[in-house]
C-alpha cells in the first residue's frame, strides 16, 4: 500500500496504541511514534507495530552532539524505523553524522529516510526571525546539502520548499486539520486541510488528533486519504 498519510499515535499507553493501530492499518500502513509513546514504551512497541505490518516514522527529533546523534540514528534504523528526524538547528556536523548512519544502513540493505525539522508548526514566527519562510527555505537548502532526504515543515511552506530545492526533496507536513476543527492555542498554528497541503506539494501528511479523537478513527482516516487523492485530480 503506497499511502501518503501517517497517523500519529500520540497516546500514553502501548495497549491503546496497538489497538488503534489494528483499526488503522487497513487504511494506511504509516504510523508515527513520537516522544510521549516512545518514552513510555521503548523500542518494544515499535517491534510490535512492525509485527502488525506497520511502517514507522520515529519522530524523536534528535538534537545533540554529532556522535550521539549518529549512534541514535543507527539505533532508530535497527529498531525498524523507515523515517526518522533531526533538528536542523543542530547544525551541519550533527546532520551529516545522522546522514552517515543512514548511508551505512542503506549499504546493508536497510532503507530509512532522514528528515530535518525546520521550524515547529506550533510557532507562528521563529524567535528572533523576521522572515519565517526565509528561515525555513534556508534550512531546506542546508538539509539537502548536508545529505538529508527532506524536511518537516508545514503545508503552508511545502510549495516554496519544492520550488527552491527540487520536487524530489521530501516535505513531510504536520499541522493537518479537518475543515471546521478547532485549534487550541498550545497546538500547531501553521495549519492546512489535507486537500490544501497535498495541493501545495506535501509528500506525507501527519495527522493525529483529528483521527485519534474521531468516533470512528478508521473512517476519518479514510476520508483524509480521499481528500489527498482528490487534490491530485
Amino acid at each position: 500500500m503506497n499511502s501518503r498519510l501517517i497517523i500519529a499515535l500520540d497516546l500514553p499507553e502501548a495497549d491503546d496504541a496497538l489497538s488503534l493501530a489494528q483499526r488503522l492499518l487497513p487504511v494506511t500502513p504509516w504510523l508515527k511514534v513520537g516522544l510521549e509513546l516512545f518514552t513510555a514504551t521503548g523500542p518494544g512497541l515499535v517491534r510490535n507495530l512492525l509485527d502488525l505490518g506497520a511502517r514507522i516514522f520515529l519522530d524523536l527529533k534528535f538534537h545533540d552532539i554529532p556522535n550521539t546523534v549518529r549512534r541514535a540514528t543507527a539505533a532508530a534504523i535497527r529498531a525498524g524505523a523507515e523515517m526518522c528526524n533531526v533538528h536542523l538547528a543542530g547544525g551541519e556536523a550533527m546532520c551529516r553524522a545522522a546522514a552517515e548512519s543512514v548511508a551505512e544502513a542503506r549499504s546493508l540493505g536497510r532503507n530509512c529516510r532522514l528528515l530535518g525539522v525546520t521550524v515547529l508548526t506550533s510557532q507562528s514566527a521563529a524567535p528572533g526571525a523576521k522572515d519565517l519562510r526565509g528561515q525555513i527555505l534556508d534550512y531546506a537548502g542546508k538539509a539537502k546539502a548536508w545529505g538529508l532526504d527532506g524536511v518537516v515543515c508545514s503545508g503552508q511552506e511545502a510549495a516554496a520548499v519544492k520550488a527552491a530545492v527540487g520536487r524530489e526533496f521530501i516535505c513531510l507536513c504536520p499541522g493537518i486539520r479537518l475543515p471546521g476543527g478547532s485549534v487550541p492555542l498550545e497546538d500547531q498554528q501553521r495549519i492546512l486541510s489535507p486537500r490544501e497541503a497535498a495541493r501545495n506539494g506535501a509528500d506525507f501528511l501527519v495527522v493525529g488528533r483529528p483521527v485519534l479523537q474521531a468516533a470512528d478513527p478508521a473512517q476519518t482516516a479514510g476520508e483524509i486519504l480521499r481528500q489527498i487523492e482528490d487534490a491530485g485530480k
